[in-house]
């Protein structure tokens, strides 16, 4: 069904998708039966960071099926970063929300964590009982202890791909590669509201994992020595604007 609109969308969806051939068509028809239920006039983004599969034949037919899906190409395999980042630039809604294209996120869940955003600028998914092998989340538990305790954060689970937020944040938070994974901590630097919201997870069902375990664990956890200097600048950038404030 096509559902063609001359007004600006409410809500954007962004989807970072690499070669997720076998995962579109299901994840799309959860992600548009949940923009149904929702009632919000909605824009949904894939952006195809560099897929070698069947990616790009199933994103064009899913774009000629329903109006709202708009189509991005990298020209290369960039990361999950520039996808999203790629994905947000060209959002058009001022809710923006982001979804893992793998399908462990069910779409349905977009509808927790929305009235949150009544009191948040940004709220994030928790997948307090996440359905992975337990080699990968035990890692996961690993760099998210270490990143909270070395970015004062306390996020339960910042890897979350599912999030919604106020595009006010992208004026104000830059991502570079990998920061996507520190994307609530960057916010909250900036003064924005995070909440968290349980959330239900499940397997992969299709498809490989584009991740190796101990791979992403030793990035993420490198990328905190980032964060921590993003964070040590900044707040001497507000001693400073203080400090010319109490002389003048």
């Amino acid at each position: 069904m096509n559902h063609p609109s001359s007004k600006a969308p409410e809500l954007s969806v962004v989807v970072p998708v690499h070669d997720e051939e076998a995962n579109l068509r299901p994840l799309f028809d959860e992600i548009r039966a949940t923009l149904d239920r929702l009632g919000r006039r909605a824009e949904l983004i894939y952006v195809n960071d560099g897929s070698t599969d069947g990616t790009g034949a199933v994103l064009d037919a899913l774009r000629a099926e329903d109006a709202r899906v708009r189509v991005l190409d990298h020209d290369r395999n960039h990361g999950l970063t520039a996808a999203l980042d790629t994905g947000f630039r060209h959002a058009r809604a001022p809710v923006i929300a982001m979804l893992d294209g793998d399908g462990q996120n069910p779409p349905a869940e977009l509808a927790k964590l929305l009235p949150a955003l009544a009191d948040a600028d940004m709220v994030i998914g928790w997948r307090r009982d996440r359905d992975d092998p337990w080699i990968k989340r035990v890692s996961s538990k690993i760099a998210n202890g270490y990143r909270n305790r070395r970015t004062r954060e306390q996020v339960h689970d910042t890897g979350c791909g599912l999030k919604v937020f106020r595009r006010e944040i992208l004026d104000r938070v830059k991502l570079f590669d990998g920061m996507h994974r520190f994307l609530p901590t960057l916010a909250r630097m900036e003064g924005f509201r995070i909440a968290e919201v349980v959330v239900a997870h499940r397997p992969r069902e299709r498809g490989r994992r584009h991740y190796g375990v101990w791979n992403r664990l030793w990035k993420g956890l490198a990328d905190v020595k980032a964060v921590r200097w993003m964070w040590r600048n900044r707040l001497a950038a507000r001693a400073v604007e203080r400090g010319v404030g109490d002389d003048a």
